[in-house]
């Protein structure tokens, strides 16, 4: 029987491609990480429950969207229905960090009449020695828009869980506060089932580590 949870959030992952956004999914939907990730053909999908507080679960609907140009007009049709997004960079490749304010503009442009809680990431952490966005840079970009950044590494599990359950927690905060709604017709948000009892949930077995580079 599947656990129950307080609330659906749809989120979208979106960024360059090769930036790692399905290793980073896989690492946080099922603790793995594969060496050799064939390129995403248009969207997939993943899920998981994550527990933000004390017997408060919230089930996540998260879409992969494919890099490449020629996959965008697909990808695009996903922004509208979702709540949360990651985007996504490779800190040892310039040009995706560059490309950051291309990715805000063309979500922000389809998500209308909505809009879209974004978690600015700094992927491949681990590879430090190869580091061409400094930490600072990051931050200062992610501050002009208004977002969060976390530096992550779906290869050595560094600051995976954090990074979804920090968008999950600003979202579930919005929700409360009465600034997100349910609305009929929309997918970004849906209300679920409260039970008596909500059991903790499910870890990742890897455990994940803060990323201190």
């Amino acid at each position: 029987m599947e656990a129950i949870w307080l609330y659906q959030f749809r989120l979208i992952v979106i960024g360059d491609s090769t930036v790692g956004k399905s290793c980073l999914i896989r690492r946080f939907t099922e603790g793995r990480f594969a060496q050799v990730s064939d390129p995403t053909v248009g969207v997939d999908f993943f899920s998981r429950l994550v527990e933000i507080e004390p017997g408060k679960r919230i089930k996540l609907q998260i879409w992969d969207t494919a890099g490449q140009e020629r996959f965008r007009s697909i990808t695009r049709a996903y922004y509208r229905n979702s709540v949360g997004g990651l985007l996504l960079f490779d800190i040892t490749n310039r040009r995706s960090f560059q490309n950051v304010h291309d990715w805000l503009e063309e979500a922000r442009s389809h998500v209308q009449p909505h809009s879209i809680v974004f978690l600015l990431v700094g992927h491949k952490c681990d590879l430090e020695a190869q580091r061409q966005v400094s930490r600072q840079e990051a931050e200062k970009l992610a501050g002009a828009y208004g977002m969060r950044y976390v530096e992550t590494s779906a290869r050595d599990a560094i600051n995976v869980e954090h990074a979804f359950t920090e968008l999950t927690r600003e979202i579930f905060a919005l929700v409360r506060s009465g600034d997100i709604t349910i609305q009929e017709g929309w997918e970004g948000v849906k209300s679920g089932l409260v039970p008596n009892v909500v059991h903790s949930s499910e870890e990742v077995t890897k455990s994940d580590r803060r990323c201190l580079c």
